[in-house]
């Protein structure tokens, strides 16, 4: 499937005393891009009530530390779609260079009736 780049901006909070970014921080990192992610390829307008998302697992690999100054962005794309659920993929690139790699999976979920539900056929086709 078709990577989708998300420009991230680090902030000054985002760094440890090791004056890199932290390692946690990197979570919030992959939700701005599915955010992202999600308003370029569903757009703006729909009831994240009704058809929202929960997160079932995050996972990531560190693999070279991310400074303040340096310019951040995140590759991602759906690698595998089920019933309920899809897994996003990241890379975390400053220019060419891999600092880190990770995955969530996400499930579909409506939050007004607190079930899972089938991924928005919308969604799917969005996601290839």
């Amino acid at each position: 499937m078709k990577k989708f780049e998300a420009k991230i901006e680090i902030r000054f909070a985002d760094i440890d005393a090791m004056g890199h970014v932290n390692n946690a921080t990197y979570f919030t990192y992959f939700e701005q891009a599915r955010m992202s992610f999600f308003r370029a390829k569903i757009g703006k307008s729909w009831n994240w009530e009704s058809d929202g998302l929960i997160v079932a697992r995050n996972e990531i690999d560190y693999k070279k530390p991310v400074l303040l100054q340096d310019d951040m962005s995140i590759l991602l794309w759906v690698d595998q779609i089920g019933t309920k659920s899809f897994t996003i993929c990241y890379e975390v690139l400053v220019g060419e260079t891999i600092c880190a790699t990770g995955k969530s999976v996400l499930v579909a979920f409506n939050h007004q009736l607190r079930q899972t539900q089938e991924i928005p056929t919308l969604w799917k086709e969005a996601f290839i």
